[in-house]
């Protein structure tokens, strides 16, 4: 089996972390493979104690994970991130070295940079694995933070080019990805110079939603006082490429609509904020929760919702992309009304008839959006067979991966 290092240019304690890198670690494993993880942690200093690092390495690697971190520096950004590659490099080259890495295992870009150095420097040249995940660059522009064709968006395209060249192996999130970058894969899954692919979205481990639990409903009901009302539910971030306006406009559409609508919102940062707008929009307390709950918490309150949204801009990055809170909501038995253009959503819910495409963001769409999750019928159950078959943990993402690591071995 293969001695693997997965970089990793995130804090281990990161709910994306947490949720969709440690799950997919374990699954290796069940391969037998040797698991290194290395993660750049914020704030080391201060949010980091030598004796918390001791026991989260001693846990992760009770599981068989043998664990390394590094600071991670954020400011001035370009500068920041120049010197964490800079020593992440070092560290990898003496950890191909140490432990006789077989496969680097970069996820998205700059892990995969770091890797790719590492290995032109290194005796030993292990397997690369570029897990793309999304369109990195473009996301940056997509999102307003680099400008569209400056010096950073060039610089970062130039870098793509080159990490495609060397890597041996790339996962990507989306079947519209992989039509892009790797057309030729659809019927065989190796592109045209025989390097594996594979398409993994973001899956959720099923043994944290269960099966409809109609006496847990009624208790996380009754805990949010929502017994008699319409529970939306949305998850996630605000601000970027997440349609805040909008995602607010159709709460207070609903609730227009329907006076007994409760908003559920569950969001990591901007609570305040986010609080402060539905006033304005003329909820009260008892219209909505806005809250932040650890990963393990996300679908006991789900489970009081009725439906849920996801309104992610459309452009050119998203076509990448695979929203976690579509795999939730569906594991959570929840129908949903989404707007189109985002990775394989538009599919998924059209073929599986688990939801609602918006045409526009306008208060008709909305409505008829309303009408129509309704008249779905009984849907619940369909979406978490969809669910199931689409995103589970073990079926898909950890065998999907355990696929590629095995055709990657087995590559001369």
């Amino acid at each position: 089996m293969a001695k693997a290092l997965y970089i990793c240019y995130f804090g281990l304690r990161q709910p994306l972390v947490q949720t969709q890198v440690l799950p997919y670690l374990r699954e290796l494993l069940k391969d037998g493979h040797s698991i290194t993880l290395l993660t750049f942690e914020p704030e080391f200093k201060n949010l980091w104690t030598a004796d918390q690092v001791a026991a989260e390495r001693a846990n992760l690697l009770n599981s068989g994970i043998e664990w390394h971190c590094m600071p991670y520096h954020k400011w001035p950004s370009a500068i920041a991130t120049a010197y964490d590659i800079f020593r992440g490099v070092w560290f990898v080259r003496n950890i191909i070295a140490d432990k006789g890495i077989d496969i680097l295992h970069g996820r998205v870009h700059v892990p995969t940079l770091m890797g790719a150095i590492a290995r032109k420097f290194s005796r030993r040249k292990p397997k690369l694995l570029f897990d793309i995940r999304g369109f990195f660059p473009e996301e940056y522009t997509d999102a307003g933070i680099w400008p569209e064709d400056g010096m950073l968006y060039r610089s970062a395209k130039r870098i793509e080019k080159w990490l495609m060249k060397e890597a041996d192996g790339f996962v990507v999130l989306t079947e519209k990805a992989r039509q892009i970058l790797f057309s030729e894969s659809l019927n065989t899954s190796f592109d045209k110079m025989g390097r594996p692919v594979e398409v993994i979205p973001c899956c959720v481990d099923f043994r944290q939603f269960p099966s409809e639990n109609i006496a847990a409903r009624s208790e996380m009901r009754k805990k949010l006082n929502v017994e008699d009302r319409k529970v939306l539910a949305y998850v996630g971030s605000f601000g970027g490429w997440y349609l805040t306006n909008e995602m607010l406009d159709f709460f207070t559409t609903a609730r227009e609509s329907d006076s007994k609508t409760f908003a559920l919102i569950l969001t990591q940062r901007d609570k305040e904020a986010i609080v402060q707008r539905l006033y304005k929009k003329g909820f009260a307390d008892s219209d909505f929760l806005v809250e932040t709950v650890p990963p393990s918490e996300i679908a006991g309150y789900l489970s009081a919702a009725d439906s849920a949204i996801s309104f992610i801009k459309a452009c050119y990055s998203k076509l990448s992309s695979s929203p976690t809170k579509i795999a939730e909501y569906l594991a959570c038995g929840l129908p949903i009304i989404a707007n189109s253009g985002v990775g394989d959503v538009d599919a998924l819910i059209n073929e599986n008839r688990v939801g609602v495409l918006i045409p526009e963001f306008s208060r008709e769409a909305y409505l008829q959006a309303l009408a129509a999750v309704s008249n779905l019928g009984d849907v619940n159950e369909r979406c978490r067979e969809t669910a199931v078959r689409e995103f589970d943990l073990g079926q898909v993402g950890g065998e999907r991966y355990r696929r590629i690591y095995r055709r990657l071995s087995e590559k001369k």
